[in-house]
């Protein structure tokens, strides 16, 4: 029987998934990206933990169909809306609205963020709706 609290066999239950810290040593230097992903299954939740380097940019973009919470975990940077360019440091909780627009600029220490949702449905192979 495993006594690692990392995993568990069977049915799910609450652990310690990951140490942010880990994957936010070195930011300034890190490569952009998910550094890391929740992978239990089943889950109702997606959550990401992205970092970019200082000067890192994710060109702004529109959102998906779901509201999206981000906590700063590290670093300072800039959230880019439709509307404004938004300070963010390490410790604040943003709400990205669905379909929002939506980009990060990291500062000169680099910025790490993680996000939250609901699990997207995945894709599957079906037949294509009637059209109207």
């Amino acid at each position: 029987m495993s006594t690692d609290p990392h995993t568990s066999p069977g049915p799910a239950r609450p652990r310690v998934l990951a140490d942010v810290a880990e994957h936010t040593d070195a930011l300034a230097d890190a490569e952009p990206g998910a550094a890391w992903r929740l992978t239990e299954d089943p889950r109702d939740l997606d959550v990401n933990l992205v970092r970019l380097p200082a000067g890192g940019r994710n060109e702004p973009f529109d959102g998906p169909g779901l509201d999206i919470l981000v906590h700063v975990v590290a670093g300072t940077g800039t959230l880019h809306t439709a509307d404004d360019d938004v300070p963010v440091r390490a410790g604040q909780l943003l709400w990205l609205p669905k379909h929002s627009r939506r980009g990060f600029t990291a500062g000169a220490e680099g910025l790490a963020w993680l996000t939250v949702h609901r699990r997207k449905p995945g894709l599957s192979i079906g037949t294509r709706p009637p059209e109207a």
